[in-house]
C-alpha cells in the first residue's frame, strides 16, 4: 500500500493500491491462489506469528483483497484526522458480497440479549437480515424514526441492553436520511457505537467517519465498483484492535470471503470514482427536475431538491446529493408494472450504482417479500420506482422517460 497523502480523490484510487510486486506488474495481480506456500518452517511460523494474514489461506486474506481494501479504507479516511489530531487509521476486511459483510457487523457487535436499534426504511436485505436471523439468535430489534433524538434517548433508557445502533443514509429506496453526527453523539453519551451503510453515498459523497461512526459499511457492487461487474461487501472500522481480533475472527469463520477476480474489478472500477459519480450527481439533478415537473408523477424521493424533508440534513453531512432517485406514479402498482415494461435506453434490472441507468419496481421486486403494510410504513409503496442514474447524456434519458411514462397510459 502506498503511504502517500494525496490531496485529490482520482489520484487516492489511482495509486493507493500501488505497483509493488515482484513481476513490475503496472496493474495490481490477480492472486488466483487458494493457500500460499513457505520457503522454510521458520518463515511460515512468522507469518501465522504476524497480523498479515493475506499470505496464508484465501479464506483469511489474500494480496489482491489487501490492495481493494487499503483504497476503500484510504477513502473512508481521506482528509479525517482522530482524537489526537493523526490522520486517521482504519482497517476494512472485504466480502463476498454486502449481505456477507453486514453479516460480520452484526454478529461481532451483537449476542443473544442484546438489542440493535435502527430505524424504518432500510435496504430489504437487511432488514431480512435483522428480523429473520438476528432475531433468531436472540437479539432484539428496534426500529424508530430515530431522527427524533429525544425518542432516541428514551429509546436507549428503556433498553439497557442495546449495544449498537445502524444506519443507513441515504435509504434505499425511500432515500430518506438521519443526521449521523447528531446520533453519534447520543449514541456515544450512552456507551453504544453506531454503523452506518455509506453505499449510496459513497466516501466520494459522505464520510461518516468524520461525523462520529464507529463502523462504515458498503455494497461495494455498487457505485464502488460502479460496472455492475462483480459482488463486494467490505467493513471498515477504526478501533484497529476491535477489528484485528473479534470482527477479523467472525469474518473468517463465517467464510464469506472475498475472491481476487472480483477484488481486481473492484480496484479497476474505483480508478473512475471520481469522474463517474460527478457525471452521475449531474444527471440525477436533471433527472429529478424532468420528474417533479411532470404530471404523472406524485412524489419525487431526491434529497438534492428543497421539497425533500431530509433535504437539510444531506445538505449537512454531503458534498453532493446522492445519484438515487425514486418517484411515486399516480397509476399505482399497475402504472408502474408498464412503467418498467416501456423504458428502452433505462436498464431493468434490480442494484444501483452501474455506469447505465437502472430502473425497478421495488413493491414487485426487492421488497416483494417485506408484508405490504410494513412496506407502505416505509415509503415503499405500489406506485414507486427506483431509478439508479447512470451516466448516459441526459438528453437520451429524458427522451426514454418521456416515452415510457406516455406508454404507461399516465
Amino acid at each position: 500500500m502506498s503511504k502517500k497523502k494525496f490531496k485529490g480523490i482520482s489520484t487516492l484510487t489511482l495509486h493507493t493500491a500501488g505497483h509493488e510486486n515482484d513481476n513490475f506488474s503496472h496493474t495490481t495481480p490477480i492472486y488466483a491462489t487458494s493457500t500460499f506456500t513457505f520457503n522454510s518452517t521458520d518463515e511460515g511460523i512468522e507469518r501465522f506469528k504476524g497480523e498479515d494474514k493475506s499470505r496464508l489461506y484465501t479464506r483469511w486474506g489474500n494480496p489482491t483483497f489487501n490492495a481493494a481494501q487499503d483504497v476503500i479504507a484510504a477513502l473512508e479516511s481521506h482528509g479525517i484526522n482522530n482524537e489526537k489530531g493523526e490522520p486517521l487509521e482504519l482497517l476494512a476486511y472485504l466480502h463476498s458480497s454486502g449481505q456477507a459483510a453486514m453479516s460480520t457487523l452484526f454478529l461481532s457487535n451483537l449476542s443473544t440479549g442484546d438489542t440493535l436499534i435502527s430505524h424504518y426504511s432500510l435496504y430489504g436485505g437487511t432488514q431480512e437480515l435483522m428480523q429473520k436471523i438476528l432475531v433468531a439468535t436472540g437479539v432484539t430489534i428496534i426500529l424508530i424514526d430515530i431522527n427524533d433524538l429525544a425518542l432516541l434517548e428514551t429509546t436507549i433508557k428503556e433498553n439497557p441492553n442495546a449495544k449498537l445502533i445502524h444506519l443507513e443514509t441515504p435509504a434505499n429506496p425511500t432515500l430518506q436520511c438521519v443526521d449521523i453526527e447528531a446520533i453519534c453523539s447520543v449514541a456515544h453519551k450512552h456507551g453504544l457505537k453506531v454503523s452506518v451503510d455509506n453505499t449510496v453515498a459513497t466516501p466520494y459523497l459522505q464520510q461518516p467517519f468524520a461525523l462520529g461512526a464507529d463502523f462504515v459499511f458498503h455494497s461495494a457492487t455498487k457505485f464502488l465498483n460502479g460496472h455492475g461487474s462483480a459482488l463486494h461487501g467490505v467493513l471498515l472500522g477504526k478501533d484497529l484492535e476491535f477489528m484485528k481480533t473479534k470482527v477479523w475472527k467472525w469474518h473468517v469463520l463465517l467464510g464469506g470471503n472475498a475472491n481476487a477476480f472480483d477484488s481486481y474489478l473492484l480496484i479497476q472500477g474505483m480508478k473512475t470514482l471520481e469522474i463517474r459519480m460527478e457525471k452521475h450527481c449531474s444527471n440525477t439533478a436533471k433527472v429529478a427536475a424532468y420528474l417533479d415537473a411532470h404530471p404523472a408523477i406524485a412524489q419525487v424521493n431526491y434529497t438534492g431538491l428543497k421539497s425533500h424533508p431530509h433535504h437539510a440534513i444531506a445538505n449537512k453531512q454531503m458534498k453532493q446529493h446522492a445519484p438515487l432517485i425514486s418517484f411515486e406514479l399516480k397509476g399505482g402498482i399497475d402504472a408502474g408494472m408498464k412503467f418498467i415494461d416501456a423504458v428502452e435506453v433505462c436498464t431493468r434490472a434490480v442494484s444501483l450504482g452501474t455506469v447505465d441507468t437502472l430502473v425497478s419496481h421495488p413493491a414487485s421486486m426487492t421488497h416483494m417479500s417485506i408484508p405490504k403494510e410494513e412496506r407502505i410504513k416505509y415509503g415503499i409503496t405500489d406506485g414507486l420506482i427506483r431509478m439508479s442514474v447512470g451516466i448516459e447524456n441526459f438528453e437520451d434519458l429524458e427522451a426514454d422517460l418521456a416515452q415510457a411514462l406516455a406508454k404507461a397510459g399516465i
